[in-house]
């Protein structure tokens, strides 16, 4: 059965050519993945101005302060998180893709290689950081407190034969410094534009669990308007989500 059309955002105010839908983004896949949605939603008539960010806190700040009427970069738990220690009122109204997380290593073939006092990197961010630690724990390299979650810290571990040394870094410099580390946990969305895929480069890769979609985000106060709903069904149409599978090859999901 064919996709519904969009929403259409004729008479919107916000979302036309004198007014672009000002959508932030981090750069690299899902700026890439919101190029084709505007293509998209354009075609309904919703104008979109893509703005890219280089970290993962100015998204939400810019959305707090006015600057973004949305922003797509974020999955669930990281939003609770800053909704949580930052007090934004946000709300996500459709999901885009997920990133595969995965642990990637310039110096060795396999975790079981990884020499004793070998030096992972992590993101520093709460709950990637978390997720990663759980991706070492079932992969065997450190032991966590049973029951933990993505909220897990290094202060959870219990376990460490290999006498591990976690190195906490801002996720977007994590590919970069492969080098400098024996391995180094990195999403997706930060893997693809290294040249590396979680499917086939990654030592160890997550299961594809929908917690971590990617979300479309917006200020409680517009969770209803007709320019977020035209945004969030972008995503979902088939268009998008071919490109997605043709362009990333598997390591990154669809999921609208």
């Amino acid at each position: 059965m064919p996709a519904a059309p969009a929403p259409r955002a004729q008479g919107a105010g916000i979302g036309t050519a004198a007014r672009p839908l000002r959508v932030g983004v981090t750069s690299g896949v899902h700026a890439q993945v919101l190029e084709k949605v505007r293509e998209v939603v354009g075609r309904d008539g919703l104008a979109l101005r893509i703005i890219e960010f280089g970290d993962f806190i100015q998204p939400n700040a810019a959305l707090a302060a006015g600057e973004l009427d949305a922003n797509t970069y974020q999955h669930l738990p990281f939003l609770e998180a800053q909704r949580q220690q930052r007090g934004y009122d946000f709300v996500p109204v459709g999901r885009t893709v997920l990133t595969l997380l995965a642990v990637f290593s310039k110096k060795h073939r396999s975790l079981d290689a990884l020499p004793q006092g070998a030096r992972i990197a992590i993101p520093n961010d709460p709950t990637n950081g978390g997720r990663a630690l759980l991706l070492l724990a079932k992969g065997g390299i450190i032991g966590l407190r049973p029951g933990l979650d993505y909220r897990a810290s290094v202060a959870d571990i219990t376990a460490n034969p290999k006498r591990i040394r976690i190195v906490e870094l801002d996720a977007a410099q994590i590919a970069r410094s492969l080098e400098d580390v024996d391995a180094g946990a990195v999403t997706g969305n930060y893997a693809v534009p290294a040249g590396l895929n979680p499917l086939k480069d990654g030592l160890m890769t997550e299961g594809a669990d929908s917690v971590y979609s990617v979300l479309v985000v917006v200020r409680r106060a517009d969770a209803q308007a007709p320019w977020a709903k035209a945004l969030a069904a972008g995503y979902a149409s088939p268009e998008v989500k071919a490109f997605v599978e043709g362009s990333f090859g598997g390591a990154i999901i669809p999921t609208a």
